[in-house]
């Protein structure tokens, strides 16, 4: 079975990241996977590549639409001739939809969402205008795939229609996220910080929607009651050269105890050397960061947007959204259970994602999914020719 995913681009993003770990343990001898970035190669297409999978980028830039870059896909599609085409983000599930219109075959079309809808305002000119207008013509695919329910939810307030609904969550690699003593230990050495110290954790790109004002406002209260504290930030433009951010925490006075890491590719051994993994964010849907995070056995503190509560469970604290004070005495409750406390936790946290949230079942669930459109297809196929 052919599959094209038509993707926005390749960068570093959940998004991108699941595409990638879905690609890695899909059954080859069953499907033949093909990709289309509508961008570039970006972080994620040489390593897709090296799985033995066709990448094709378009190279559109954003915010900019050209009739070439749309006949290119179209020639692409063409010219594969696949037996299904996955949208992968918004940019890519409109695409998809487009390119069926020109291949000329019934060829079953599935949308992915993977992305949280908690205000229009957020999001750029374009992707609001093509979130509104996927919304008009989402009864078009044959499915929608949400990677959480209140992502589901969101959209079908939004005029996605709701009997076209699938969810698959995010899965995670449980044999790759694990707890290390030495990833411990070298994160503090190359942060330069005593073994002594609690590493707080907060990994996602700077966004509004990931509300890293909210953590640092929590970051300035805890430190009045726990002063061996370390907070460490990581993920695209989080850094000192982001004004915004530098200036917010030198006025909050946390120089000392913050560290920016930026964009990072061993992401697994910095989790592992947290004690604590958070989320502040305002908006998830279903947050890749905190399911790893707990793989680990790291216990973890999220706001409870998206699928956050759901993923944590009783393994951490939940807390509200754009509430400094919540998060802040979430944190100092983790600290007051003291070092046996948080390792209970964690080891309960990593039991819950291998029992709920293996990569295997929800990759399982994508080719089930599959599978079940194929046998669909080959019947109507054999009721034409009977009929005939």
């Amino acid at each position: 079975m052919k599959i094209i995913y038509i993707i926005t681009g390749l960068s570093t993003g959940g998004a991108e990241v699941m595409l990638y770990k879905l690609l890695s343990r899909m059954n080859r001898e069953r499907f033949s996977p093909v990709v289309v970035s509508l961008m570039h190669y970006g972080t994620w297409g040489d390593r897709i590549v090296n799985l033995g999978i066709p990448v094709y980028t378009i190279g559109m830039k954003p915010g900019k639409l050209k009739l070439v870059d749309i006949w290119r896909i179209i020639h692409i599609v063409r010219q594969l001739k696949p037996d299904l085409i996955q949208g992968w983000m918004y940019h890519g599930n409109l695409a998809a939809q487009v390119v069926k219109l020109f291949i000329f075959r019934q060829v079953p079309v599935f949308w992915n969402v993977r992305h949280s809808l908690s205000s229009l305002d957020l999001e750029k000119p374009l992707t609001t205008t093509i979130i509104k207008l996927c919304a008009n013509v989402s009864y078009l695919p044959t499915k929608i795939i949400y990677n959480s329910q209140n992502s589901s939810q969101q959209h079908e307030k939004s005029g996605y229609s709701f009997d076209k609904t699938c969810i698959i969550s995010n899965g995670f690699e449980t044999e790759k996220f694990i707890p290390s003593t030495k990833a411990r230990l070298n994160i503090r050495l190359e942060l330069n910080t005593d073994e002594n110290n609690l590493l707080i954790g907060l990994i996602g790109r700077y966004h509004p929607v990931k509300d890293h004002f909210n953590f640092l406002q929590a970051a300035a209260l805890l430190l009045k009651k726990s002063a061996n504290v370390q907070f460490v930030l990581a993920g695209s433009k989080v850094d000192w050269q982001n004004q915004i951010l530098s200036e917010l925490i030198h006025e909050l006075g946390l120089v000392k105890h913050i560290h920016l890491l930026g964009e990072r590719h061993d992401v697994r051994c910095l989790t592992a050397a947290f004690d604590i993994a958070s989320s502040s964010s305002s908006g998830e849907g279903f947050p890749n960061v905190i399911g790893e995070a707990m793989s680990c056995s790291v216990p973890c503190v999220v706001t409870d947007v998206g699928d956050s509560a759901w993923i944590v469970g009783d393994t951490g604290k939940v807390v509200p959204p754009r509430n400094p004070e919540a998060l802040a005495n979430a944190w100092q409750a983790l600290i007051d259970i003291g070092k046996e406390g948080r390792e209970s936790l964690g080891k309960a946290a990593r039991a819950r994602v291998i029992k709920y949230f293996s990569l295997d079942s929800i990759v399982a669930q994508y080719e089930a999914l599959y599978d079940n459109v194929l046998v669909q297809k080959n019947i109507r196929i054999h009721q034409k020719v009977v009929q005939s």
